[in-house]
């Protein structure tokens, strides 16, 4: 399986022809979705949630199929019956030829005067996408994509979650926020305190095979 990191939260995955994209928001380039089959959405806001981008997308390409919460498929209203399917926590489905399980409900806290929105993440054949929330999945996780960056994370509980997760490699993700420095900084705690789990970044628009 070939993994292609599209900015900040998307990832593309593609095996044998089948395409597909998680979380392709206003930070990540829409070309990540030219040629999918399949687009998974945690959750609804824009850094991994774009509209406009995913519309488009689905106006091309009649046969592209999305699966989300609640909350974004209602942003989603007529692009077609049947186009898009509402998953959450402990939902099983096949996108794409992917075997995909959904873990988690809501999104971490950010502040109390914010509202916890709903956030479900995407564990596909090894690979978990949490979206933006801390969720441990009752089942392995072979690459763990991590959000090393959030308003509502810091980096030990970034660490921490690592370690929870066991996951033989993680990916960041989420990191889009950050500069060198905080990358430097994230990479050196992950590699020192979570050594359990080989840790990597890929720049924007690198793969890797899994």
């Amino acid at each position: 399986m070939k993994l292609t990191k599209f900015g900040h939260a998307c990832v593309r995955l593609e095996r044998d022809g089948s395409v597909l994209v998680i979380d392709p928001g206003v930070y990540s380039d829409p070309v990540a979705m030219d040629g999918a089959d399949a687009v998974l959405i945690t959750h609804e806001h824009q850094d991994h949630f774009d509209e406009a981008a995913l519309r488009g997308a689905l106006e091309a390409n009649p046969g592209l199929r999305v699966w989300t919460v609640g909350s974004v498929a209602a942003q989603l209203e007529g692009v077609g019956a049947g186009r898009v399917a509402v998953v959450g926590h402990g939902d099983a489905f096949t996108a794409a030829g992917f075997e995909v399980q959904g873990h988690g409900e809501w999104h971490a806290l950010v502040h109390p005067h914010w509202p916890i929105v709903a956030n479900t993440g995407f564990l596909v054949e090894g690979i978990f996408h949490p979206g933006d929330a801390l969720t441990v999945p009752d089942q392995p996780v072979e690459t763990l994509l991590l959000p090393v960056h959030a308003p509502w994370s810091k980096l030990g509980e970034v660490v921490d979650y690592t370690n929870a997760v066991g996951a033989r490699r993680a990916l960041a993700v989420h990191d889009g926020g950050l500069s060198e420095i905080g990358l430097g900084t994230a990479g050196y705690a992950l590699n020192d305190i979570a050594p359990g789990t080989a840790y990597e970044r890929l720049e924007p628009g690198a793969s890797v095979e899994l």
